[in-house]
């Protein structure tokens, strides 16, 4: 019986890459997803400056879901402000299912191991 080929992760990095385990990788990469729907860009931030020396993997999937916070927390503020206009009660929560829809993907991409983008991000963080 032939072994499927692995996937190399396209020059993206995988768990198990770094100084944490495959499992720890996945933990805080999924960590890093979840914390952004219940803490904006505070939770990934926090996990990405602590873990992004350890795991490759990590780092990436940290700067990712620190970028889309980012800018989900700048709807939030531009939408705060058209709420004078009405326009913000439309677009605000929006946003919020958005961040809770995407955050969610990427929380179960991360838990498989596999590196999760965003779309519509602007990768501020590089």
């Amino acid at each position: 019986m032939e072994t499927p080929p692995s996937f190399d992760g396209g020059g993206l990095p995988l768990p198990g890459q770094g100084k944490l385990s495959e499992k720890d990788d996945k933990t805080f990469g999924m960590l890093a997803h979840l914390l952004g729907i219940f803490t904006a860009f505070l939770g990934p931030l926090i996990i990405w400056l602590i873990k992004k020396d350890d795991s490759p993997f990590v780092n990436d999937q940290g700067k990712e879901a620190l970028n889309f916070q980012i800018v989900m927390t700048i709807g939030y503020i531009i939408s705060s402000f058209l709420m004078s206009l009405l326009i913000g009660c439309l677009t605000y929560p929006a946003f919020i299912i958005v961040s809770i829809v995407f955050g969610i993907m990427g929380t179960m991409k991360a838990n498989e191991g596999q590196a999760y983008r965003y779309p519509f991000t602007i990768r501020i963080i590089k």
